[in-house]
């Protein structure tokens, strides 16, 4: 009986844990079981192991194998456990010596020809072996580039398992020149999102999206068809500041995972941008599937913007289902076999007409609606989710004065504003788990302006009366600090508090 031991990694939701592979050789009747708690495609790594030997010219040890994947509690699943797998059984078998196998981390699918495929999530789980003391990987060729922006890790890339067993020292009876499988481009494509000088008028929702932009703030455009409610919603992300390293580290980690990262241009350093169609499904907007779950549009569009156009069109499950991340940043998805979490603080942007003719804006006097078809139309967007919506104003109709004015600023002179209104803010929570106003608990915002006699004084009334809920009062508060920030001041007035609640309030069909 002989023993082979190496290490892989497996995924639970962004989450990397190092697991323990072990290859046990006995000399009884031939097979081959696989523990641990596999999935299907985990458990068909057997047949592929065992045909990428073969393939590679090496003999398959004709004995009983067991090879057990430790912890045996955790669910595993996917085929980035392949090459792991088979340097366990070959180093059991001796073609590989045993030496440093077990600090060394193997990641990789296994072709039938016996050459290394690229797969899914290579950064997150790199930067878990790393974080777990194991800095030697070994990947595919594919996944080189990928795996070496995590620092600390010493990258070791193979096309074949040849390569492999010769890297760690092994004689295979020859090493196959072949070309290393491709990578397959990511999803996405950079979309030109347009400048904000593309706009005419609008004076007052384009302040509310650089007050959006400024604070991380959630944003509500509602209006009829044509005032430009999707032009300004989709010109948001080229206003926000770029990703700091953290950020685009965790970023990059979550486009890993979806398949949707190119490692050719780095790490993501933009603000993402998703903007999923309103015939979405919960699955595809917040993430889960069949097996494995999967990062959805929410967690793409983490440290950026994820716009709901024309939103009462959406199923109300999928609009319910963003309550949770908008209040705590992060989605968990919970399985059978256990709960999947992923990051998701991204901005939301919704649109929505005031009806279903979409001509009930102002006093309506072109609308065929009837009031119930009007109240139920946007009332597809629940009270709750509103309440968490910070900014929410009308978009109303272009008209001939704002073409006569000409155009407005560009993004980039925007752009600069929100950026120096981020850092006033970032320096003010430097020592705080948060960097932006929309993170910021209502509590230690209120703290700071206690010695201000006044300032409070319109949202106290508006409490009082009913027309603010204590989170709506604390969204004012954020704004009202965003505002602040945007003005270069220290701390609100009662003037930025009023134009926050203005913000806050803008009022709806």
């Amino acid at each position: 009986m002989s023993l082979g031991t190496t290490a892989g990694v497996g995924l639970v939701g962004l989450a990397g844990h190092v697991v323990e592979v072990q290859a046990q050789l006995a000399y009884s009747v031939p097979g081959f079981t696989l523990v641990g708690l596999p999935d299907t495609s985990l458990s068909e790594a057997r047949d592929r192991v065992r045909a990428a030997v073969l393939s590679s010219g090496i003999a398959w040890p004709n004995r009983k194998i067991t090879v057990n994947l430790s912890p045996a509690s955790l669910p595993k699943g996917g085929s980035a456990f392949d090459v792991s797998i088979a340097v366990a059984v070959l180093a059991g078998a001796g073609e590989v010596p045993a030496d440093g196998l077990d600090r060394v981390v193997h990641l990789g699918e296994l072709g039938l020809d016996g050459r290394l495929q690229p797969v899914r999530g290579v950064l997150p789980a790199v930067a878990a072996a790393v974080a777990a003391g194991f800095r030697d990987v070994v990947v595919p060729t594919a996944d080189v580039e990928e795996a070496s922006l995590v620092p600390g890790a010493r990258v070791r890339g193979a096309t074949t398992l040849a390569e492999v067993v010769a890297l760690h020292g092994g004689t295979p009876p020859r090493v196959p020149d072949v070309d290393p499988v491709r990578r397959p481009r990511g999803t996405t494509t950079d979309r030109d999102l347009g400048d904000l000088v593309d706009l005419m008028g609008q004076e007052v929702p384009r302040v509310a999206l650089e007050v959006a932009a400024a604070g991380g703030h959630h944003l509500l455009l509602t209006g009829p068809p044509g005032a430009g409610k999707t032009m300004l919603a989709q010109r948001l992300p080229g206003i926000l500041p770029d990703l700091t390293e953290p950020e685009a580290v965790e970023v990059t980690a979550v486009h890993s995972l979806a398949g949707t990262f190119d490692p050719a241009a780095g790490l993501i350093t933009r603000p993402p941008y998703e903007d999923p169609h309103h015939t979405a499904t919960p699955a595809s907007v917040v993430g889960g599937g069949s097996g494995t779950p999967r990062p959805g549009a929410a967690s793409r569009a983490h440290r950026g913007v994820l716009l709901l156009d024309e939103a009462p069109e959406f199923q109300s499950k999928v609009l319910e289902t963003l309550r949770q991340p908008l209040e705590q940043g992060e989605l968990v998805i919970h399985r059978a076999h256990g709960a999947a979490r992923f990051p998701a603080r991204f901005q939301l942007v919704m649109t929505a007409n005031p009806c279903p003719c979409g001509m009930g804006s102002g006093k309506g006097l072109d609308c065929t609606c009837t009031p119930m078809a009007r109240r139920r139309y946007f009332g597809r967007l629940s009270g709750p989710l509103l309440d968490r919506v910070d900014v929410q104003v009308e978009v109303q109709p272009v008209g001939r004065v704002d073409f006569a004015a000409g155009a407005g600023e560009p993004s980039a002179d925007v752009a600069a504003r929100v950026a120096a209104a981020r850092e006033a803010a970032r320096a003010r929570y430097a020592g705080t788990p948060w960097s932006v106003n929309a993170e910021a608990p209502g509590s230690w915002l209120r703290d700071r302006l206690r010695p201000r006699r006044g300032v409070l004084a319109d949202v106290d009334r508006a409490l009082d009366e009913g027309r603010l809920s204590l989170r709506g009062a604390d969204r004012v508060l954020r704004i009202a600090w965003t505002v602040a920030d945007l003005a270069g001041r220290d701390a609100p007035a009662a003037g930025d508090v009023a134009f926050a609640m203005a913000l806050r309030t803008g009022r709806r069909a």
